[in-house]
């Protein structure tokens, strides 16, 4: 049985930690008066997310394919936002690094291993 790579970890910590702060986000903005289906949607997305990253925690292959698809969708937003967005090229420079630096985890070698058993 493979370990869990630290990198792995990593990625699943920061998604647990992402998906925690969409639904208190989703929480601050229904009790402060805020938009009722941009509240409800935040807190949708972050329990999603955070049920995901609890399967990359297991090993599921299948939540690996999802924050894939969200890291590839990040990385061309982000990438998109450089050159369109008028004042957003640090902070989609920073987006896209992350999303690439998850991406790169998410497929070493050890992570492979790990997530086919």
């Amino acid at each position: 049985m493979a370990t869990r790579p630290a990198g792995v970890t990593i990625v699943a910590i920061l998604a647990w930690l992402s998906g925690l702060l969409q639904i208190v986000g989703g929480i601050l903005t229904l009790t402060g008066g805020g938009a009722t289906a941009t509240g409800w949607t935040q807190i949708i997305i972050g329990v999603i997310t955070f049920v995901v990253s609890l399967g990359l925690f297991r090993g599921s292959n299948t939540a690996r394919v999802l924050v894939t698809i969200v890291f590839v969708l990040n990385l061309g937003a982000a990438v998109w936002a450089m050159f369109v967005v008028p004042g957003a090229f640090w902070a989609a420079l920073v987006a896209a690094l992350f999303a690439l630096i998850g991406l790169i985890l998410l497929y070493t070698r050890a992570a492979n291993e790990f997530f086919s058993r």
